[in-house]
């Protein structure tokens, strides 16, 4: 039986959890990902058979709270947003914890003002070596609330074996995203590292590792992007790949199969298995499950797909990739982002900024025939990134039935009600 973490009630939800529970108990073996679907009449929701709170952030905000509740009378800080959802960290604020860094590293709060008596909480993106010793040097204790992710240290302890065996470790992750720079941190300790943003900056490297070019290139075209001391002549030679772990397990499949491509040109197909190693074990279960659901989501079809999650979240990002390439699709931190049912406000991820679109359901509503007796239902796809609480999906979906004639919750329920009855 998987393991039930203490998480705030207040997080939970009285649909999407319902829906939760029935497909967990339907489907144990996670082996059906056709999306759930309420029904309320003129609209309709398909909901991904995958998305919300993962093991590792149920983890991290079981550990952030207990902190809070075990440590009153101490000062209790977070080394950056605990995981990238404003509504956690904010909850975690109004409780009295404080950040020290931003999450890009700047400094909030100098490490020089802590005491002994001080806790700080590890987010759950980890953090370097180099932090962790500044920590202790003022003589705080970086385990006592450790809410890194169990698969974000999987990935950390295979570079470790890889790295002892001689190989260079390849990251695909986002570089100075939190837990790309505590993997390279981790990973620089016993091996040359070097990161790579998406397939097309591995195909750059994939040509430095089939032939030998001038290092003041490699220099130049991964600058930020390698360990000290990294001599490409020597450094590419052997490899292995792994990745953060909110990336697209695809593309760090692809990622991978390229650059043993590579190798293979170079040193053959017999010199493969001693130059390149198999990584394939540190891809992230709850990523591979939350994208391979969205794929069944956006093959499904819908009128439009609304995404929830922060908007620094990775991995809420790549599931807006995914039901960008199907249908619109809306990008929203919250049901307040969600202003009538002509504007939303929502992330645009090619600008980086948000965005207000006129016209988004009332364009559909028209051609559909919206509520009218003679029009198909509304469908909506509906998921959210591994750090959103379901409760802000039960938010979404109240906003937009308040503008049709729906039936009450408890109808649209019963097909769930049946399974966990």
């Amino acid at each position: 039986m998987a393991r039930e973490f203490n998480v705030p009630s207040f997080y939970r939800s009285p649909l999407i959890t319902r829906v939760k529970l029935a497909r967990r108990l339907e489907d144990p073996r996670k082996k059906d990902l056709s999306p759930s679907i309420l029904d309320f009449g003129p609209v309709r929701y398909l909901i991904a058979r995958h998305f919300g709170f993962c093991y590792g952030v149920e983890n991290a905000i079981e550990i952030a709270y207990r902190a809070v509740e075990e440590q009153q009378g101490r000062r209790v800080f977070l080394l950056s947003e605990m995981i990238h959802n404003p509504h956690v960290n904010e909850d975690l604020l109004a409780r009295g914890i404080r950040f020290l860094r931003t999450t890009t590293g700047e400094q909030i709060i100098p490490f020089a003002e802590l005491t002994k008596e001080d806790v700080v909480i590890v987010p759950a993106f980890g953090t370097t070596l180099e932090v962790e010793q500044l920590l202790q040097e003022r003589g705080i204790d970086t385990m006592q609330y450790n809410t890194t992710c169990p698969f974000v240290e999987k990935v950390w302890k295979r570079s470790d074996q890889i790295g002892n065996k001689d190989y260079t470790i390849v990251v695909h992750g986002k570089r100075f995203h939190e837990e790309t720079r505590a993997t390279f941190s981790h990973a620089q300790k016993h091996a040359p590292v070097v990161v790579v943003r998406d397939i097309d900056e591995a195909e750059i490297l994939a040509t430095f590792v089939r032939e030998e070019r001038s290092a003041e290139e490699f220099f130049r075209v991964f600058a930020d992007r390698y360990s000290d001391g990294f001599d490409p002549s020597n450094d590419l030679k052997r490899i292995g790949v792994v990745n953060q772990t909110t990336m697209l397990a695809s593309e760090t499949q692809a990622i991978a199969s390229l650059l043993r491509d590579a190798i293979v040109a170079r040193y053959g197909e017999d010199g493969a298995n001693d130059h390149f190693a198999d990584t394939s074990d540190t891809l992230c279960y709850a990523t591979n499950e939350n994208q391979s659901a969205a794929h069944a989501l956006v093959d499904h079809g819908a009128d439009l797909a609304i995404v929830v999650g922060g908007y620094n979240s990775s991995n809420t990002s790549h599931l807006v990739e995914l039901c960008q390439e199907k249908m619109p699709t809306y990008f929203v931190r919250d049901a307040g982002e969600i202003l009538s049912r002509q504007e939303i406000r929502h992330f645009d991820l090619h600008q980086s900024r948000e965005i207000l679109t006129q016209g988004w359901l009332e364009m559909r509503d028209v051609e559909a025939g919206g509520n009218s007796d003679s029009g198909r239902p509304l469908d909506i796809v509906l998921t959210a990134g591994a750090s959103c609480p379901d409760a802000l999906l039960d938010q979404v979906i109240e906003r937009i039935n308040g503008w049709f004639d729906v039936v009450d919750a408890k109808t649209a329920l019963e097909p769930f009600e049946e399974v966990t009855a």
